[in-house]
């Protein structure tokens, strides 16, 4: 938030030379203040440009909405953050500067962890963390599957070992806690331990 002259005003406002202006960051919560704010805190839903494949997928694994075409050029990524008033991540520090662009964030690291963590501190996210929620693939929602609606689609040892499913409701993708889960369980685990932790 900029205040000049105890007034909230954008990044185009024109100043006198005798104009007193305060700047607060994002994370400021020292005024109560809310009109005019320049950026938000508490965005969830999210467009990430083509470089930021892997953060898109770990997002989604916690449950959050972020629409990731790794092909969509610089003009169809503004556009549909503008039509679906998502927050852009980027690591194009031009494409953040369009006016257009309201609420984005540049991850720091090239870690596709740390950048993850860098989000969910900057958007204030680590409440809403909602894992295995969200279509890896295409971003949906899941839904739980009955295993007889699905048997026909399932490998002979997924069929024996396992009896709990979710499916996308939008590509149908299957989802089921395999050999993988473990792993997946753990990194959720050290995400929200390092969010919690700021370390």
């Amino acid at each position: 938030m900029i205040l000049v002259d105890e007034q909230s005003v954008d990044f185009d406002h024109t100043l006198t030379n005798d104009a007193k202006v305060e700047v607060f960051s994002v994370e400021n919560h020292g005024t109560d203040r809310a009109e005019k704010r320049l950026q938000t805190i508490g965005s969830s839903m999210f467009i990430a440009d083509g470089h930021l494949g892997a953060l898109a997928r770990n997002l989604r694994l916690l449950g959050f909405d972020v629409a990731y075409d790794q092909d969509a050029n610089d003009r169809e990524l503004l556009e549909v953050m503008t039509r679906q008033k998502r927050a852009l991540l980027t690591r194009d520090r031009r494409l953040l500067m369009h006016a257009i662009v309201q609420h984005g964030y540049y991850p720091r690291s090239q870690n596709p962890d740390e950048q993850t963590i860098e989000v969910i501190r900057r958007f204030d996210l680590s409440e809403l963390i909602a894992p295995f929620t969200r279509c890896l693939r295409c971003n949906a929602p899941l839904e739980e599957a009955d295993k007889a609606e699905i048997m026909d689609k399932l490998e002979p040892l997924t069929k024996i070992y396992y009896d709990q499913f979710r499916r996308c409701l939008n590509c149908r993708q299957i989802y089921w806690s395999g050999s993988h889960f473990p792993k997946l369980q753990k990194r959720i685990k050290e995400i929200r331990s390092r969010v919690r932790g700021k370390a």
